[in-house]
């Protein structure tokens, strides 16, 4: 029943990364992700450390409640009464992802989510794992994605696109579907 976010963003030009992973208090969490990134003392803070690292800077907060919507209350009273799982494919929602490519042709990309409904105390998923849901090189492109966290992880997509990109001179669309196939 608690509530907590991930959030990640990386620079393209330099490959600096701000994630943040099980902050239950940041109300934006990518504005902490980004100040993470300027900061530049870490590259990855979690749970009560990011929460924290957002009083520490002054970041907006929020109450547990406000990050709260009735379809997701709904979902977890249905997965607790064992009618559905953590897993049903048919309930995920929730991540923003977003790519940006500037006039000066550096990219950038950043990912936010509340992650899965029902997941284990403790459980980061891919959104701000560098490499797997969130990367951006100039070299190549910038990818933020979305979907089973743990394959994202262990496949390290969003980087595996790039390096294709990079690599191979592969397009960025056959990159996607040849790293997921």
């Amino acid at each position: 029943g608690t509530i907590s976010l991930d959030a990640a963003i990386m620079d393209g030009k330099t490959r600096a990364a701000g994630p943040i992973a099980g902050t239950s208090n940041a109300k934006n969490p990518i504005t902490v992700a980004r100040k993470v990134l300027e900061d530049g003392r870490h590259v990855l803070l979690s749970g009560a450390g990011a929460d924290q690292f957002v009083n520490e800077q002054g970041l907006e907060t929020a109450d547990q409640d406000y990050f709260e919507t009735p379809e997701r209350r709904e979902q977890l009273e249905q997965l607790q009464s064992g009618k559905t799982s953590a897993l049903n494919t048919e309930t995920k929602f929730g991540t923003v992802g977003a790519v940006a490519l500037d006039s000066e042709g550096h990219v950038a990309a950043a990912t936010s989510t509340g992650g899965i409904t029902g997941k284990r105390w403790g459980r980061i998923g891919d959104a701000p794992i560098i490499g797997a849901g969130t990367y951006a090189d100039d070299r190549a492109c910038a990818v933020s994605a979305t979907g089973q966290g743990e394959y994202f992880i262990r496949v390290g997509v969003a980087h595996e696109i790039c390096a294709r990109v990079r690599l191979d001179g592969e397009k960025i669309v056959p990159a996607a579907s040849a790293v997921m196939a």
